[in-house]
């Protein structure tokens, strides 16, 4: 059962994708992970979208797609299944052409977005969104927070060290 499915429009899209899929597996969420073109198999990907409706089981789709990025709002148009898009970078506008296109649905198509090449947020988001229905995934996602804060305050502490042993108290005096 794939709680969560990523699909991208190309292979070359894998290694961008990985930081999502990597977030989802360290949370135990199933995921499952496909690639297929909007533009280049149009039809396959409408059955693939009818296969998800019908089985019931895939909570959130992430669509990762760069240039004219359709993928995510054709696959928004024919499901009820949360679609966050991901856009790519890479591009000759570095992704913000993709960015764009997610963002701008028409009316009765929504698409979450998260940031170009954001692909850990993209994970995040959809364990949110499943952790509103699972408690136990929400108090696990609560640790995993705190421990980010933890983390970034011990890098304050360390940088704060750095530069007090580097530098002498006077620096800040009026010049």
């Amino acid at each position: 059962m794939e709680q969560v499915v990523v699909i991208m429009g190309s292979t070359s899209d894998a290694q961008k994708v990985e930081p999502a899929i990597q977030i989802l597996r360290e949370f135990n969420i199933e995921v499952g992970v496909y690639c297929i073109s909007a533009h280049r198999a149009p039809d396959g990907l409408k059955h693939f979208v009818k296969k998800i409706n019908d089985s019931g089981h895939t909570l959130v789709i992430i669509a990762a797609a760069g240039k004219s990025a359709a993928l995510p709002g054709v696959i928004a148009s024919g499901t009820v299944v949360p679609v966050i898009g991901l856009p790519l970078g890479g591009t000759p506008l570095s992704g913000k052409e993709a960015l764009y296109s997610m963002t701008e649905m028409p009316p009765g198509v929504p698409v979450a977005t998260v940031g170009i090449d954001a692909a850990k947020n993209a994970g995040l988001l959809a364990i949110r969104i499943i952790a509103t229905q699972v408690s136990d995934l929400a108090l696990e996602l609560e640790r995993y927070y705190e421990n980010l804060a933890k983390k970034s305050l011990e890098v304050n502490e360390q940088i704060h060290m750095q530069y007090a042993e580097n530098h002498s108290s006077d620096h800040f005096r009026k010049v």
